[in-house]
Order: structure tokens, then C-alpha cells, then sequence
């Protein structure tokens, strides 16, 4: 009888220090509480969507509730993008709280966002806004936003080892290095031509064609500024860069040169109730548009019109979009200079 006593108690003593170990575990697992968010938003092809299935807007500091819960549950894979940087936040943002917290299951999830890219690019190196859904203009190749380039240097930074990418899995290096390969021979074959020589980009193209194609009716085809920067600072990123790239940089920086606006600003009238152009002797601006074959300033309206002339269009237009900017300025002036001393 007393062995029997000892028997149990002993049994009884195991599973306590079993449950205690377990617990201590558990509580050992660091998190983050941004990342926890981005686990419960991640879609079951390994994506992220930038709106819910209702059309909100995915905003990581908005609380979850049970009302939100069903909005996340109710998204469906369709929504999945790599548009407004979605997608490209997230496994940046994972691969960074893996590496302060140790937690696997960010890098899983993180991982299984490189899966959803890897899938998600064309045989001919681009990338469409949506994957897998091709309605409308979701399934253009699409540098608009940056979001192709917002890919390629994920790509890179894994190809590479770097910016907290030596965490991935090593099986994804080759991967990668031929995503951005591809990646590469798209931007190259898609540098708009005008007499034979290259300019810069339009904001999309047809994925079957590689030709300059719109996006919503006020965003014409035509040579996209914005996206630009974007795209010869990812291309200026190689050590030993190709020919082809050299060329490729130095041909777009020159077409920036020669379609500078000096001396004007966009910005609200003094009434503040309408934008337009303001005379300032020290601004340097650019068109976000501009018409192939001409150079001028092109701008787009809901009723799919296209005008010379910002002050054409529609007033709710013309306020709620930047027709204007200043994207190159330090691209022109500071990082092209210091990449050429570097590679002349």
C-alpha cells in the first residue's frame, strides 16, 4: 500500500513539474503585438490584402473586436496584393520582429508570404497588382506605387542576405536570385522608347504585351514620374551593374533632366479652395504624366478624358490626386551623382 502511495504521489509530481515546464515555455515566447495583428490578417494563400472585404482600409493600429474579427474572416484570397505596399509590409515587418523576438511563427508566416510572391510573378519577370485575381486592371504589370519594386528588393535583400533577410530559409536564396533576374529583364524590356532611345517607364503594361497599358480612367498610359524613382534606385542598388542597367539609369536620369518645371509649385490657391499652379522661382517640379510621344504633361479624368491643362480637368480631381511633385529631387541631386563617381 505505501509503494502504491509513493507510486502515485510520484506520478502526481511529474505531471505538475510537466504542466510547469509547459507554462514557463509559453511565457518565454516574445511577441510582438503588430505582428500578432498581421498573423490574424494574412490570407490562406499567404498574402495580405489592403482592404477588407468590405472596403475598409487594413490599418494595423485600428483594435480588433468581434465586428472586425468577422470583416478579417469574411476576406477572401481574391483580395490578395501587393498594391499600396500590402504584402511587402508585412514579411518586411515579420522578418524584423523574428529577428527581436525569436518567435518561429513570424518567420513562418513571413515565409509563406515569399511563397505567395514567388507564385505570383509572370514567366516574363513582372508582377501584377493582384494575384489571383485579373479583373479589370489587376492583372497589369505594375510598377505604380512601387509595389513591383517593393517585391524586387525583398527579393534582393534574400538573394543578398541582408536587411534582416539572412533569417529566411536558405532555400530561398536561388530562388530569389532568379525572381530578380526576371525582375530585372522586365524592367529593361519595359523602358519606354522614343525614337529608339529609352526614357523611363509608364505606371503599368499589359502582361501578355509588355505595352504601356491605363489603370483606373483618370490614370492614362503614359510616362509615370512617381513611379520612376523607384525603380533606378532598386536598379542602382547592383555592385558591378550590367551595361544594360548603366544605360538604363543614366537614360532616365537624363530624360528627368530635360523635362524639369522650374519655378512653379502645385500646391492650394491662397482662398484655399482650389489647387493649381503657383508661380515659385525656387521650385522644381514634374508632371506625374506625360504624353509618349510630345514629353508634355498629360492629366486624366473620371469620365476617362485625358487634358493638357490640370486646370481642365474636374474639380473633385484635380484636388484629390498629386498631378505634381517633387519625387526626384534627391535622386537627381544627391544619390545619382554619388552612384556615378561609383560607377562611371
Amino acid at each position: 500500500m505505501k509503494n502504491k502511495l509513493i507510486l502515485v504521489y510520484a506520478f502526481i509530481c511529474m505531471i505538475f513539474c510537466s504542466c510547469a515546464t509547459a507554462q514557463t515555455g509559453q511565457s518565454s515566447i516574445k511577441t510582438d503585438s503588430t505582428a500578432e495583428k498581421m498573423l490574424i490578417y494574412q490570407l490562406s494563400n499567404g498574402a495580405w490584402p489592403k482592404q477588407l472585404e468590405d472596403g475598409s482600409v487594413v490599418k494595423y493600429e485600428t483594435p480588433l473586436n468581434d465586428a472586425l474579427m468577422a470583416k478579417i474572416k469574411a476576406t477572401t484570397d481574391k483580395h490578395a496584393t501587393i498594391d499600396n505596399k500590402a504584402t511587402s509590409r508585412e514579411i518586411n515587418a515579420l522578418v524584423k520582429a523574428y529577428k527581436t523576438t525569436n518567435n518561429k511563427a513570424y518567420l513562418i508566416a513571413a515565409q509563406r508570404g515569399i511563397d505567395y510572391l514567388l507564385k505570383a510573378q509572370y514567366a516574363n519577370g513582372g508582377w501584377p497588382q493582384y494575384y489571383p485575381d485579373k479583373s479589370i486592371y489587376r492583372a497589369e504589370i505594375t510598377y505604380n506605387d512601387d509595389a513591383i519594386v517593393n517585391v524586387l528588393n525583398i527579393m534582393q535583400d534574400i538573394a543578398t542576405q541582408a536587411n534582416d533577410f539572412e533569417v529566411v530559409d536558405k532555400s530561398y536564396v536561388s530562388k530569389a536570385e532568379n525572381a530578380v533576374k526576371r525582375g530585372i529583364d522586365c524592367i529593361l524590356k519595359t523602358q519606354v522608347l522614343q525614337n529608339g532611345k529609352p526614357t523611363i517607364w509608364a505606371a503599368q503594361y499589359d502582361q501578355n504585351t509588355l505595352k504601356p497599358a491605363k489603370a483606373r480612367n483618370f490614370e492614362p498610359a503614359s510616362l509615370s514620374t512617381s513611379e520612376f524613382v523607384g525603380i533606378v534606385r532598386f536598379l542602382m542598388r547592383f555592385k558591378n551593374p550590367s551595361l544594360e542597367i548603366k544605360n538604363a539609369i543614366s537614360n532616365a536620369i537624363n530624360w528627368f533632366e530635360a523635362t524639369k518645371i522650374k519655378g512653379y509649385k502645385f500646391e492650394k490657391f491662397p482662398d484655399g479652395k482650389d489647387r493649381g499652379l503657383i508661380a515659385d522661382p525656387t521650385a522644381v517640379i514634374w508632371a506625374r504624366f506625360y504624353d509618349f510621344q510630345t514629353n508634355k504633361p498629360i492629366f486624366g479624368d473620371r469620365d476617362n478624358s485625358i487634358k493638357d491643362n490640370v486646370a481642365d480637368i474636374s474639380f473633385e480631381r484635380r484636388n484629390g490626386y498629386a498631378w505634381y511633385g517633387a519625387w526626384p529631387n534627391n535622386l537627381l541631386n544627391k544619390e545619382y551623382p554619388k552612384w556615378l563617381k561609383a560607377n562611371p
